[in-house]
């Protein structure tokens, strides 16, 4: 019995001493995976703060577990193609307060259909791709960014799963319709169907270019007709002061001869 007991109290010493080991080498890992100036967490799953930490461009190694990544705060100034691809769970990314003026077309690949929440609110963005969003299920805060409202803008909006809520909080800090400039971009969108623009203006030029030249027409018909009922006057007035041909006292001895 003595035994027994002396062989479970060291089974469970080796237990509890294998699982820290290997709870160790779990932090030490995910410590060494963090990327510099980030501090990595686990709290229902792995959590990558680099908030606040002077970065000037988006971290190339993080951690292809992580859930949460705060990258706020910073001096980033535009998200490359592909940059999160590698990050499949990935579930809030926040990229608020940087100086973000460039989205490229394919940078949510791959966390396009996994991420929840993003936000990219308080930056420099004016336009992006009309693609850049596309297939986006997350719910984007987009505010207090330069937007140019225009036919993209619209287009984008429409792609995103929360594109009402997003598009109320959109202000236009300029736009193809100067009148809308500094105005939401809802009251924009429901004045005017901003992609049919272009081609009412078209339209436009169209019709005026027409209309000159069937004036053009006119006037030039106008001109020929006076030209000609001018040259018709002077060519008739020209015959009437031609003197009138006399006939010869022959020629009248010849009609009497034959009466």
């Amino acid at each position: 019995m003595h035994l027994v007991d002396l062989w479970l109290t060291r089974s469970l010493s080796m237990c509890l001493l294998l699982q820290s080991f290997v709870l160790m080498i779990l932090c030490f890992h995910s410590a060494s995976m963090c990327p510099k100036g980030c501090l990595c967490s686990h709290s229902g799953g792995l959590n990558v703060s680099c908030s606040n930490a002077n970065l000037k461009e988006i971290p190339r190694d993080l951690p292809p577990e992580t859930v949460l990544l705060y990258l706020d705060s910073n001096q980033i100034t535009s998200i490359p193609n592909e940059i999160f691809k590698d990050l499949h769970q990935l579930r809030v990314l926040n990229l608020s307060k940087n100086g973000i003026e460039f989205i490229d077309e394919h940078a949510f690949k791959g966390v396009a259909e996994t991420l929840q929440t993003l936000d990219l609110s308080d930056n420099r963005i004016q336009s992006v791709h009309k693609n850049a969003f596309n297939n986006l299920k997350a719910r984007a805060r987009i505010a207090n960014n330069p937007w140019h409202c225009d036919c993209t803008l619209q287009q984008v909006l429409r792609s995103m799963a929360s594109n009402h809520e997003t598009a109320n909080n959109v202000i236009c800090k300029t736009s193809v319709l100067d009148e809308h400039a500094g105005t939401p971009f809802l009251n924009t969108a429901n004045d005017a169907d901003l992609c049919n623009l272009p081609k009412k203006t078209t339209d436009y030029a169209m019709l005026v270019t027409m209309f000159g030249w069937f004036t053009m027409v006119i006037s030039y018909v106008v001109y020929y007709v006076r030209q000609n009922q001018e040259d018709a006057r002077r060519h008739l007035e020209y015959l009437k002061s031609l003197p009138s041909r006399q006939k010869k006292p022959d020629e009248a001895d010849d009609i009497s001869t034959v009466v």
